[in-house]
């Protein structure tokens, strides 16, 4: 069985929402955030990153970074249609994922990871004081560029869909009012009618 390694509200609960999506059989782990369990030596032996999340599979192999995890569910599970037929489609699909992580958990995470990139206590309020900026840019480009619909494509559910549902319950927490992004809110809607959101949420890991 496949064992995913999670902290709850981060972007490692994308991974479970396709899990749930996909049918597949899992466990999972939760690591202590607050406890600073990621930098333990017993995580560190699985995810030398000390990062969420890590999904162990059935041979002991350890993957690691979401979007690889995703791609990852959706080829063992085909009949499930998470990645596109469409070589344009799915083009559109990985770079609304390559964006959220490149560029959007990168803003959310200057509120509260400033040492990632700075040692200096102003750098880090300097940072965190801007997120509520970057974060509506984002969603400003969100909003006009990458969803289609009611989902990231057209028509039809994918692997960019759970990504971009984490990332943006992110939003309202870093400033951004979802009220100014209709086609975002009417994403979150429709995605909490989802059976895998139901069943996370059931869970707490969101």
């Amino acid at each position: 069985m496949l064992k995913l390694y999670y902290a709850p509200g981060t972007i490692s609960i994308a991974v479970a929402i396709t899990l749930e999506e996909a049918g597949l059989p899992y466990e999972t782990v939760k690591v202590d955030f607050k406890s600073a369990q990621q930098r333990l030596p017993d995580y560190l032996s699985i995810n030398a990153k000390g990062r969420v999340p890590a999904l162990i599979l059935q041979d002991g192999t350890v993957l690691t970074e979401t979007g690889a995890l995703l791609e990852y569910i959706a080829s063992i599970s085909p009949a499930a249609q998470l990645i596109p037929a469409d070589p344009t489609l799915a083009a559109h699909m990985r770079s609304a994922m390559f964006y959220l992580a490149s560029t959007m958990h990168v803003a959310h995470a200057h509120k509260m990871r400033g040492s990632r990139w700075a040692t200096q206590q102003s750098s880090f309020d300097d940072m965190a004081a801007l997120v509520p900026q970057t974060m509506a840019a984002c969603a400003t480009y969100v909003e006009t560029h990458l969803l289609r619909g009611t989902s990231v494509l057209t028509q039809g559910f994918s692997i960019a869909d759970p990504y971009l549902f984490v990332v943006c319950n992110w939003l309202e927490g870093d400033g951004v009012h979802l009220s100014d992004y209709p086609k975002i809110q009417n994403f979150m809607t429709m995605m909490e009618t989802r059976q895998s959101v139901k069943t996370i949420r059931e869970k707490a890991m969101l």
